[in-house]
């Protein structure tokens, strides 16, 4: 990981990179996640902010409020996540992925989905796209 951050790119309206091919079927946006940290699920369920980075890049920039559980670990720790949203299964859990820069957090979704999360999102642009759109106290790597 480098010392300085990249440059800063425009963003658009949503609260993304300019540019950024946005899949609301399968992603949340930052702004959206950092909304629902805030006041919770939609329709009674849990918000669940899940982290599929190492634990080196949790060490570099976090988010409060935040799990962490390695893309590499998931399928062995998923039931972790029912048990840490205190729900009674996965149905029941808003679940939202994030990594660096939203590829492993969609296969995460992905894979999530596939296991009962139903509403497991990827949060579109990753800890990058928070840090730019959300807070700017989340460094940038």
């Amino acid at each position: 990981m480098s010392d300085s951050a990249p440059p800063t790119p425009p963003i658009d309206d949503l609260g993304l990179p300019e540019g950024y091919l946005f899949k609301p079927e399968y992603e949340i946006t930052p702004r959206e996640t950092a909304r629902r940290l805030r006041e919770g699920g939609e329709g009674g369920r849990t918000f669940f902010l899940l982290d599929c980075r190492t634990p080196e890049e949790l060490q570099t920039a976090r988010i409060e409020g935040v799990t962490l559980i390695p893309l590499q670990e998931l399928q062995q720790r998923w039931e972790e996540i029912v048990d840490e949203a205190d729900a009674d299964d996965a149905s029941e859990i808003d679940l939202a992925v994030i990594c660096h820069h939203g590829n492993r957090s969609l296969r995460a979704s992905l894979m999530l989905r596939q296991m009962g999360f139903e509403n497991a999102m990827s949060v579109a642009g990753g800890i990058e796209a928070w840090s730019l759109s959300v807070d700017a106290a989340v460094p940038r790597y």
